[in-house]
């Protein structure tokens, strides 16, 4: 999708890119343009950052507030992001200010998540409560295009990403369970989350788990 949507947006002739809220490089590590730049708010990020697109112009901002000129940018985009920041709409409207294409490549819908065994499905509360109180607005997805609208961006394409079967590997899932049990604690005792992590495992292996997090995207031109 992501191929898709920059493909569309006109990244191969794209001279100036922007991604918003860049943070440890692992989509600007994948792209080239004549001026790739990358803002992040967290200074730790764009260290790492650094090392993954070193030919990236990096600049430590708050996507509110854009320290760029008007239309200095053919592509801005962000990668899920705007459901961390105070005030999405704002920081649309920045991107739209500083760029002529905008994309916006996953934004999710935790209200909607799907669990399944039944014996799962307090997971995905628990998450979601979790996200929330890191400052998250875990529904966000499911506005992002009228957010879009409300900022002024003429809407091209916009919708839920459709998700394929996964296959993942016991790294990845290892990896997952580590954000997932560091999201936790403090709501569930350390014996709770092994609880859950061990059915999760059990339902992959017998092919009975299900895992879905409705997740939009948008793109549209100023």
């Amino acid at each position: 999708m992501r191929v898709y949507l920059f493909e569309r947006a006109g990244m191969k002739t794209a001279r100036r890119v922007l991604e918003v809220g860049c943070g440890t490089g692992a989509i600007l590590r994948e792209l080239s343009a004549p001026a790739l730049c990358g803002l992040d708010l967290d200074a730790g990020s764009l260290s790492q950052c650094r090392i993954h697109a070193p030919a990236a112009l990096l600049t430590l901002g708050d996507g509110h507030f854009l320290p760029y000129p008007d239309k200095s940018f053919d592509i801005v985009y962000c990668h899920y992001f705007l459901l961390w920041v105070k005030d999405p709409l704002q920081t649309l409207r920045e991107m739209a200010r500083v760029g002529r294409s905008v994309l916006a490549l996953a934004e999710p819908d935790y209200s909607r998540r799907v669990d399944e065994p039944p014996s799962l499905k307090p997971l995905g509360g628990w998450q979601t409560e979790a996200l929330r109180r890191q400052g998250a607005n875990p529904s966000f997805g499911a506005s992002l295009a009228e957010t879009f609208y409300r900022a002024g961006i003429q809407l091209v394409e916009t919708g839920p990403i459709q998700a394929g079967a996964v296959v993942q590997s016991p790294e990845d899932w290892e990896t997952e369970w580590k954000a997932l049990q560091s999201d936790l604690n403090g709501i569930l005792s350390a014996a709770d989350i092994q609880t859950m992590k061990n059915l999760d495992k059990n339902a992959r292996r017998c092919g009975t788990r299900v895992l879905h997090v409705p997740t939009f995207f948008a793109w549209g031109k100023t």
